[in-house]
């Protein structure tokens, strides 16, 4: 797992509609990303619903937030309808899991990605990450409010 002071790996991915979206994307902005498992599976569809509740307080405080998972963009945007969430998600495709893996969070034995959580600074430097210890437990919201308090802008 990426340890907080390390610069955020470069990545390019795109998200539900097909848009490119970048590390440098996210410079000058404080950002959230959500690593999750699969689309459409139960406990990732109650994490998103989750994050959903609590997305316009977040940005309310300046912060984005992106979900992230080794499937396709057409996954994303089916599983996006479906759930009726506008966080955006990002498709770790192709390569499969690349993303996951620079900021280790990959789980070799499943492929896919672990339940994970990474704050990013406006600098591009990582504040505060978190796995989960099961892909059964969802990080509470908490968490994130919690890092925010304490991570150094």
């Amino acid at each position: 797992m990426i340890e907080p002071g390390t610069p955020a790996p470069d990545f390019k991915l795109r998200d539900q509609d097909g848009n490119e979206v970048t590390l440098a994307d996210l410079k000058g902005k404080t950002t959230v990303l959500v690593f999750y498992p699969l689309d459409f599976s139960p406990v990732c569809t109650d994490q998103l619903n989750v994050y959903q509740e609590v997305l316009g307080e977040l940005e309310e405080r300046g912060v984005q937030m992106y979900g992230i998972s080794v499937d396709s963009v057409y996954a994303h945007k089916a599983f996006r309808e479906k759930l009726g969430v506008t966080i955006p998600l990002l498709a770790d495709f192709e390569p499969k899991g690349a993303v996951a893996r620079s900021f280790g969070v990959y789980d070799e034995e499943h492929g896919m990605a672990k339940r994970a959580l990474v704050l990013i600074g406006p600098d591009g430097v990582v504040r505060w990450s978190h796995v989960s210890p099961s892909p059964l437990e969802i990080p509470g919201v908490n968490l994130i409010f919690d890092a925010l308090e304490a991570a150094p802008a």
